[in-house]
């Protein structure tokens, strides 16, 4: 027997580059469930209260999530009855800013140096996580770790502006580095006047630039998969729909990502590699790289247990979704 369909599905992405953020865009989701009397939501829709909790916690059991891996693997890592899905790979501009005139240029110059450490009250501070993870990978390429650097916290007040707290305190000369990602950062860069000393998306090896958005995770609650398994298989049919179209719409896609990061277009052109690809899949190195993700978390004291990334990755939706798009083509 099928269990009822719900009265609505809710989804929720992070502000970068996701197929549900293009499929919401493009009214594709609605298009796909109006016909079954489902309403499709976005949890950013809902109070701010509500959808801040939901958007880290996914406990609500009708919601699909595509955001980053740190809020992602902590309610795992909770407990909570979720399912991987999908993981994309987006180069988003992960760089190492210095004050103007510092002379760093190199991952070798980081050693000894003050590094920003933003602290955030979140339930999950993953702007720390990014922080120490994207640091570490800027040491990693000079054969050193978060240990031969000085970390430094950085209280960050509540909105205050992403990267705006430790870039101040950069200008102010209280750190030597800031690590930062984005289109936002792009512009943050500038208003500081900050330059690059280690460009991590130059380096060929993705290992470097693991991190809370590399991977980037498509989670849904395990119970909406148990009862009505068909409706994910249609949400994720979607959102590969999407990133076909977005292959083929670059200049559609760059507006689209101004509204969704709430970056100018100069921010989106500096962070954005043009003809960047927002296809999912569950291969065995994406698999692997979200692995060594969730190993640095749990080291670092922000998961409260050990998250199984193989298990907890179901590649049977995709893998209907793969069929029910070609079926439907």
């Amino acid at each position: 027997m099928t269990t009822a369909a719900p009265d609505t599905i809710w989804f929720t992405r992070c502000p970068v580059p996701t197929a549900t953020g293009v499929a919401a865009d493009r009214g594709w989701l609605t298009e796909e469930f109006a016909p079954d009397g489902i309403g499709v939501r976005s949890l950013q829709d809902a109070a701010a209260d509500v959808s801040a909790d939901h958007h880290f916690t996914h406990e609500l059991t009708g919601l699909f999530r595509e955001g980053g891996n740190v809020p992602a693997l902590w309610a795992r890592s909770r407990g909570e009855a979720t399912r991987l899905i999908g993981l994309t790979w987006i180069e988003e501009r992960q760089v190492i800013l210095v004050r103007g005139g510092s002379g760093l240029e190199s991952p070798e110059q980081l050693k000894g140096l003050r590094l920003a450490v933003p602290r955030h009250r979140l339930a999950i501070d993953f702007w720390r996580a990014m922080a120490l993870q994207g640091f570490r990978g800027a040491l990693s390429l000079a054969g050193l770790d978060l240990g031969d650097a000085d970390p430094v916290d950085v209280e960050a007040p509540p909105g205050g502006g992403q990267w705006e707290a430790e870039l101040a305190a950069l200008a102010r000369g209280e750190v030597d580095a800031v690590y930062v990602k984005g289109a936002l950062a792009v512009e943050a860069a500038l208003r500081h006047s900050a330059e690059v000393a280690v460009d991590l998306d130059a380096v060929p090896d993705r290992r470097a630039r693991i991190n809370n958005g590399t991977p980037r995770p498509i989670t849904v609650h395990q119970r909406l998969l148990d009862e009505r398994p068909d409706l994910v298989t249609r949400f994720l049919a979607v959102l590969l729909r999407a990133a076909d179209w977005a292959a083929e719409h670059p200049a559609d896609v760059t507006r689209i990502l101004g509204a969704e990061t709430g970056a100018g277009s100069a921010g989106v052109a500096g962070a954005y590699h043009s003809g960047a690809s927002l296809h999912l899949d569950l291969s065995a190195e994406r698999l692997e790289l979200l692995a060594e993700q969730e190993r640095f978390l749990r080291g670092h004291g922000f998961l409260e247990s050990a998250v199984d990334v193989a298990t907890w990755a179901d590649h049977t939706p995709l893998a209907n979704a793969r069929s029910h798009g070609e079926s439907h083509a």
